[in-house]
């Protein structure tokens, strides 16, 4: 079974970053989709960043030019650099892995990270 285990979450002042991880066991992250979620209260859970087995990516509107997803293949984990953080982007962030040999996806637990003015 895959287990993703995140990890970077916290409080963090307007303007500041922050940078979650997500550490992958069980299958390698290599040939994998990955993306990164937030879900804030009341809202419905988005899509923020993805990366493909090929390095492509993508973000969120909103997300351009602010955050950077990544992947180092040797530590098995994807990172989501956040910078220039708004207040808007208080949320609990997840990160899902889709593997091509299973047949659903799999979530990480999810991490809060809030930011203040």
């Amino acid at each position: 079974q895959v287990q993703l285990v995140q990890s970077g979450g916290g409080l963090v002042q307007a303007g500041g970053s922050l940078r979650l991880s997500c550490a992958a066991s069980g299958s390698t992250l290599r040939i994998a989709t990955i993306g990164w979620y937030r879900q804030a209260p009341g809202k419905e859970r988005e899509l923020v960043a993805s990366i493909t087995s090929g390095g492509r990516t993508n973000y969120i509107e909103s997300a351009k030019g602010r955050f950077i997803i990544s992947r180092d293949n040797a530590k098995n984990t994807v990172y989501l650099q956040m910078n220039s953080l708004k207040a808007e982007d208080t949320a609990v962030y997840y990160c899902k892995v889709d593997l091509p040999i299973f047949g659903r996806p799999f979530w990480g637990q999810g991490t809060q990270v809030t930011v203040s003015s």
